[in-house]
C-alpha cells in the first residue's frame, strides 16, 4: 500500500472515531438533563381562551359520570386534572396530557377515553400493563368514578 492510502485510511479511522465519541456525548447529555420541559402557558388573553376552551372540553356534569383525574399514588400523588371529551393521554413522553415520572411507565403507556355512556381505560401496548385492580387491561374498558387504574407504581383514581 502507498503512503498515501494509509495516511487517508487513518483521516477516515480518526473522523468515525470522533462522529462516536460526540454521539455517545450527546446521549449521555439526553440522559444527564432528561427531556426539555416545554412551557404550555401564554399570555393573560390566550389564558382566557384556554379557560373557556376548558369549560367547552370537560364533559356535561352527572354525578355518576366521572370528571376528574386524581393521582393518589406515587411520583405526582396529589396531582389532578379534568376528563376531558377528546380524552387523556398518559405516559413517559412530553407530547401526553399527563406525563408520569415512573420508570415502568411506557412513552405512550395508556388512555382514558370517553365513550357514549362511559369512560374508558385502553393500553396502548405498553411493556408493563396497565391494571385496573388486579386485572390486566388490554382492550378499552370501561370505568366508573371511584375506580383506581395502575400505571406502574402510579395510581391513579377517576372521581366526580
Amino acid at each position: 500500500m502507498s503512503e498515501l492510502t494509509v495516511t487517508v485510511l487513518r483521516l477516515g479511522l480518526l473522523i468515525l472515531l470522533w462522529a462516536f465519541v460526540l454521539s455517545l456525548a450527546g446521549v449521555l447529555r439526553s440522559d444527564l438533563y432528561g427531556t426539555r420541559v416545554i412551557a404550555r402557558q401564554g399570555s393573560a388573553s390566550s389564558r382566557r381562551s384556554r379557560k373557556e376552551k376548558r369549560a367547552a372540553d370537560t364533559p356535561r356534569r352527572n354525578p355518576r359520570t366521572p370528571t376528574h383525574l386524581v393521582i393518589t399514588g406515587g411520583a405526582l400523588a396529589g396531582t389532578s386534572l379534568p376528563l376531558r371529551d377528546k380524552g387523556v393521554l398518559i405516559g413517559r413522553n412530553p407530547e401526553c396530557t399527563l406525563v408520569l415520572d415512573d420508570d415502568f411507565a411506557s412513552g405512550r403507556h395508556a388512555r382514558i377515553i370517553r365513550g357514549d355512556d362511559s369512560w374508558y381505560v385502553e393500553d396502548l401496548g405498553s411493556t408493563n400493563g396497565t391494571f385496573i385492580g388486579e386485572f390486566r387491561v388490554g382492550e378499552a374498558v370501561p370505568v366508573e368514578a371511584g375506580t383506581t387504574v395502575r400505571i406502574g407504581k402510579t395510581r391513579l383514581e377517576l372521581r366526580s
